[in-house]
């Protein structure tokens, strides 16, 4: 019998045909090494671009790789929810095919699983346009508005499966709202937390699908409407 894994790195991948085997290639050389078993669940949310028979061929040749196709695009949110449900890691992780964050970025977490349930990365030296300064600053500031205290974390989360038991999420949507709720239930509960710098690479190809103004819209309404479902608990 196999043993189950003791991470979990789900990917997202919507239209990355050309970054999906390279980054499922990455992280197979990076995690080998490390000793312990792994898997790397892609989640093809709905690609049109053959990201989908890519991951299908990197599964039948990758034993830690398997494949969960959604029909129909559902955002990340749809992804988070397929990644929560489906990893069977003791450790569980959601790493973006387009490779901003790289799988050598990983041994910057490893080392505090030991000792936490929960590893959040953050960007300490992020030389984003003005842009993407304002937006950053934008955002802590609403956490902070709407959450009061709200651990520091941009980008890459790891954190212990069994977690997912104690929480009853009630975000919806497409965005990343749930993955929000999950770590602000955490932290609030008192889970041993740690958030370490991290870095992140410009895209190889493609625009970005969560740094537009519909996804930073949906994010936000998100955001309100936990609060207010918060609030009244």
């Amino acid at each position: 019998m196999t043993a189950d894994p003791y991470l979990s790195v789900t990917i997202p991948c919507y239209d990355e045909v050309g970054t999906l085997e390279p980054f499922v290639r990455s992280l197979v050389a990076t995690l080998t090494p490390e000793g312990f078993p792994f898997e790397i669940l892609v989640v093809d949310d709905g690609s049109s671009d053959g990201s989908g028979p890519v991951g299908d061929a990197l599964a039948a040749e990758l034993a830690p790789v398997r494949v969960i196709h959604h029909p129909e695009n559902q955002g990340l949110g749809g992804v988070y929810r397929t990644g929560f449900a489906e990893a069977r890691g003791t450790f569980v992780t959601f790493m973006a095919a387009d490779m901003q964050f790289p799988a050598w970025t990983l041994h910057h977490f490893l080392p505090h699983l030991a000792d936490h349930d929960m590893v959040l990365g953050y960007l300490p030296d992020r030389n984003d346009s003005v842009v993407g300064k304002l937006l950053s600053l934008g955002e802590r500031a609403l956490l902070r508005l709407l959450f009061g205290t709200f651990p520091r974390f941009q980008g890459t989360v790891v954190f212990r499966r069994a977690l997912l038991e104690r929480y009853t999420l009630v975000s919806t949507g497409r965005g990343w709202g749930i993955l929000m709720e999950f770590i602000l239930r955490a932290h609030r509960d008192g889970v041993r937390m740690i958030s370490v710098p991290s870095v992140v690479e410009p895209r190889r190809e493609g625009r970005s699908k969560v740094s537009n103004l519909g996804a930073i819209r949906a994010n936000l309404s998100q955001l309100i409407t936990l609060r207010r479902y918060l609030s009244r608990g």
